[in-house]
């Protein structure tokens, strides 16, 4: 399902309620030319996308009405081809008690209403407009993610579910959104916090979505696989800024009885073991760590703790891209765009953006595929 936003005239009135559209053959974006004093249609070609972002917004919402200009910037500079956003924190729409349509964004409410008509007025504007907007929402102002790719990359199927058997569903709390390319998906999640004790939403919930993710991938070897968002996990001592801190964390003095579930959320040990397992035998390529094999304490990580109290200064690297091996040779850069305890380039999230630039397919790549 296609997500389309409508201009908004400058008195905040939509010109046209925006619709879910459904299309079996995506036509090629047209723009038109003078030529010989006669408008022309030129038709760009589609193709896969090279250049991608990830980052957890930590409230969409929130960053377009504070942070938009600055983030607009980088986006007109960094020029990306797909961009996927975790916590987007927009509530489903659909009436209270009553179903939930994940793939669009609630606007039964006057405050949902103008809530939604501020994010459809940034995402009609440049550089936005260029692109189209896949959502996959929780009930309430939690999670959700969306993806956002450019006209002109061709995608041939949106799914918003691990689960083959319910690709037309979408996940609990929209953490998944899977794109179909004509050479790899791109499979953008915000996967659960593990929490801190045995406990449904917490341990076992974790367990549960890494057994689930395993199997996905292995599943969908047919095609290459980019796998990106906020992956809840540092995977090695060299992904956080102070091991010892978040190897021994606790909350309230708690203290698991299986010493390997002992730590800070997303740095304990069965976590980061579970994450190794889904590279090694789902053969994925950490794209970041491939290309910096030293740890960088001022850029090195893409979540930073409160900076008032115990956490200030403490973070770690929880965001990645993750890609298939036939894709390694590939990479060109992977970045993460905020450095510093100041949170410069995290433009007023705790997360920072990760960047991915892939070189162009070759005929040697074709053949191999």
């Amino acid at each position: 399902m296609k997500r389309f936003f409508q201009p908004v005239e400058k008195d905040g009135s939509l010109k046209k309620k925006p619709t879910l559209t459904t299309s079996s053959s995506p036509s090629k974006p047209e723009e038109k030319e003078e030529q010989n004093g006669e408008s022309v249609v030129v038709t760009e070609e589609k193709r896969d996308p090279l250049k991608f972002i990830s980052w957890n917004a930590n409230s969409f919402l929130l960053r377009v009405k504070n942070n938009w200009p600055e983030f607009t910037k980088f986006i007109a500079t960094f020029d990306p081809d797909v961009i996927a956003i975790q916590e987007v924190r927009m509530p489903a729409a659909g009436s209270k008690g009553g179903p939930k349509f994940q793939g669009e964004v609630k606007d039964d409410t006057n405050s949902s209403r103008e809530e939604k008509q501020t994010l459809m007025r940034a995402l009609s504007s440049p550089p936005f407009r260029n692109y189209q907007v896949w959502w996959s929402l929780a009930d309430s102002k939690y999670a959700g993610t969306a993806l956002i790719v450019k006209k002109c990359c061709q995608t041939k199927k949106v799914t918003f579910s691990l689960d083959q058997a319910a690709s037309k569903k979408h996940e609990p709390d929209g953490r998944v959104i899977l794109a179909e390319f004509e050479s790899f998906r791109v499979l953008n999640t915000y996967v659960p916090n593990n929490g801190w004790k045995d406990e449904e939403n917490s341990f076992q919930r974790r367990r549960k979505w890494d057994k689930r993710v395993l199997e996905f991938v292995l599943r969908s070897s047919d095609k290459p696989l980019i796998w990106c968002g906020d992956l809840n996990v540092s995977h090695k001592e060299i992904d956080v800024s102070h091991p010892d801190f978040f190897s021994s964390a606790k909350l309230n003095g708690y203290v698991p009885p299986n010493k390997e579930d002992c730590g800070q959320p997303g740095f304990t040990l069965n976590e980061r073991k579970r994450f190794s397992t889904i590279l090694s035998e789902g053969k994925l390529v950490d794209a970041y760590r491939s290309l910096h094999e030293e740890k960088d304490m001022d850029s090195g990580f893409s979540w930073s703790g409160n900076p008032i109290g115990k956490y200030q200064g403490k973070r770690m690297r929880i965001d990645y891209f993750l890609v298939s091996e036939p894709l390694k040779d590939r990479i060109v850069s992977c970045e993460m765009q905020g450095h510093g305890i100041e949170l410069e380039g995290f433009f007023g999230s705790d997360h920072c953006p990760v960047t991915l630039e892939l070189s162009h397919k070759t005929s040697i790549d074709s053949a191999e595929s």
